[in-house]
């Protein structure tokens, strides 16, 4: 899809003949993202299992993860969170035009440095800021660290030596949105496998200096320089493929122009917005580090399953869609912005409801079989297996709010999402009040899961409201089929899951065949149900069976 072809002028929304393309647009797009985030999330899945067998749930695995949360906090707040949803459109903007005025290549690399000459000396304040404060970031955050000796030093020390890390991967974030509203969206999605080899790396080669004398500081400490290097390593990355689509971006004296102070006027209520889920996360994190030794840790890799379909579809989902729906809505086509939505909202379903229902019922079966072993016991196992049951009852709404906020992000709307952010923050902290004493971690993480709900079913009332999208007969119809197609899943799950209990923990033969034949047939079921109900889009399969008649140019 090249950028001429994007400028051209889109057709009258009820073309018929347009419908199809339009939907694989999407779905190429989606596919491109998810499949390449598919490689960083099983590298990432990979990172982990040995992070586990190494480190086990102890206090230089909660030390790391803490170190590693707190600049990946700030990169979602500032990079991927609000100075994405603001720079996309505008970059966008001055690319392609909008309402009638053309666009232009120079006026978008105009901007582009623009942005960027202010963006540096940002971030390179900000991460120096963080850095010298680190000892009272750690204190707001794990105080409790400071009952186990040397835990809290180890804390600071790592988060000291991670946080390099943000400055490179927001600059990645720039140059991905970049790419992304050029519809060259492969190499933004690749650039996280560098973070994961770099990670993989250091657990080998820590393990490797720690040799036998059980002293797991060495190999966070190596970890934590692998962090720093991978994020230089994806900035370099980046900024080849940014030459290589013919982009030359320079610094320059700062200079706050119009297009610029318009920006920031953007980007302030998303960042506040942003911030609201960001702070929900280290509220997260606080609760959990208040909780005895080892909950962060498990906390932490429960999440890596949730997020495996969770990155794969809501990232690839809320990434495509940002820019072409930006395009629909610049150029007053809203009956193609609300197919575009209705689309993504109907492969989102399709793809989370039997992901979400799988993590839950074979969630015993994934843990003893990926994480137990070395320094990893089978009750860190039991725990983790029930904080993974909590956390994916949330997973549909966290990949729909995905597909909901661009709706307001392209209309250069940041302060809906805000109260809807506010509103689940809050709800969050109370609920946490409540729970967090009575059932543990696992009472945290449901928590997330009813607050990431609430979010979700509130932006989409707002939504409606204003008329910017609904849901259509056809796509409830299709969802209750998806369900049903879920409900049948479940049931052959829940009906194999025990037949094979003792080979989850055995060999790895065990392990690898048992876990493939769960799979296997859990989605065997789902999909054969899902078209026999018509759960499917047969139109869509028949379209992806379909050879285009022009390769997609995404690298």
């Amino acid at each position: 899809m090249s950028v001429t072809r994007l400028a051209r002028p889109l057709p009258p929304a009820g073309s018929e003949p347009e419908r199809g393309p339009r939907k694989m647009s999407l779905i190429r797009n989606v596919g491109t993202i998810g499949g390449l985030t598919m490689i960083s999330r099983i590298f990432g899945f990979a990172r982990d299992m040995l992070l586990a067998r190494v480190l086990g749930a102890g206090m230089a695995a909660d030390a790391f993860q803490l170190a590693f949360t707190l600049p990946n906090t700030f990169r979602r707040l500032f990079a991927e969170g609000a100075f994405s949803v603001a720079f996309v459109p505008l970059y966008s903007r001055a690319l392609h035009g909008s309402d009638g005025q053309p666009g232009s290549e120079e006026a978008a690399e105009k901007f582009a440095d623009d942005v960027l000459s202010v963006f540096v000396w940002v971030l390179l304040g900000f991460s120096a800021l963080c850095m010298v404060a680190m000892p009272g970031i750690v204190w707001l955050l794990a105080r409790e660290y400071g009952e186990v000796a040397g835990k809290f030093e180890l804390s600071v020390f790592l988060s000291r030596m991670t946080f390099p890390y943000l400055f490179f991967i927001s600059l990645v974030a720039m140059l991905s949105g970049l790419l992304n509203a050029r519809s060259r969206f492969g190499p933004g999605a690749l650039a996280p496998v560098l973070l994961n080899i770099f990670l993989i790396s250091g657990i080998l080669y820590g393990s490797h200096l720690r040799g036998d004398s059980g002293d797991d500081t060495v190999v966070v400490q190596i970890l934590a320089v692998a962090v720093s290097l991978s994020g230089l390593a994806q900035f370099l990355y980046l900024a080849w493929e940014t030459r290589r689509a013919g982009v030359r971006l320079k610094v320059q004296m700062p200079k706050l122009t119009p297009e610029v102070r318009r920006m920031g006027l953007l980007i302030l209520p998303a960042t506040f917005g942003a911030g609201i889920y960001q702070i929900s996360q280290l509220v997260d994190t606080f609760f959990a580090t208040s909780l005895p030794q080892g909950s962060l840790t498990l906390l932490k890799l429960a999440d890596r399953l949730n997020q495996m379909p969770l990155g794969i579809v809501g990232i690839a989902l809320g990434t495509a869609i940002l820019p072409m729906l930006s395009r629909h809505i610049h150029s007053g086509d809203a009956a193609e912005a609300q197919r575009l939505q209705g689309n993504a909202f109907e492969i989102a379903t399709l793809l989370t409801f039997p992901a979400a229902a799988a993590l839950a019922i074979c969630a015993p079966a994934f843990c003893a079989a990926f994480f137990v072993g070395g320094k990893f016991s089978a009750a860190d196992g039991a725990i983790m297996a029930n904080i993974v049951m909590a956390l994916v009852a949330g997973l549909p709404a966290y990949v729909i709010v995905k597909i909901l906020n661009p709706g307001f992000f392209a209309r250069e709307d940041m302060r809906t999402p805000v109260w809807t952010a506010l509103a689940s923050l809050i709800f969050n902290v109370s609920l946490n009040l409540y729970v967090v004493g009575r059932y543990g971690i696992v009472g945290l993480a449901g928590a997330t899961a009813a607050s990431a709900t609430l979010n979700c079913l509130v932006l989409y009332i707002i939504l409606h409201r204003r008329g910017w999208f609904h849901f259509t007969t056809k796509l409830a119809a299709r969802i209750a089929r998806q369900i049903v197609a879920t409900a049948a899943m479940v049931a052959a799950l829940w009906w194999m899951l025990p037949l094979m209990a003792d080979r989850y923990s055995g060999s790895v033969i065990d392990r690898v065949w048992s876990l493939a034949v769960l799979v296997g047939v859990g989605a065997a079921v789902f999909f054969v149900v899902a078209y026999l109900t018509g759960a499917l889009d047969k139109d869509l399969i028949a379209q992806l069976r379909r050879k285009p008649k022009q390769p997609p140019a995404i690298s």
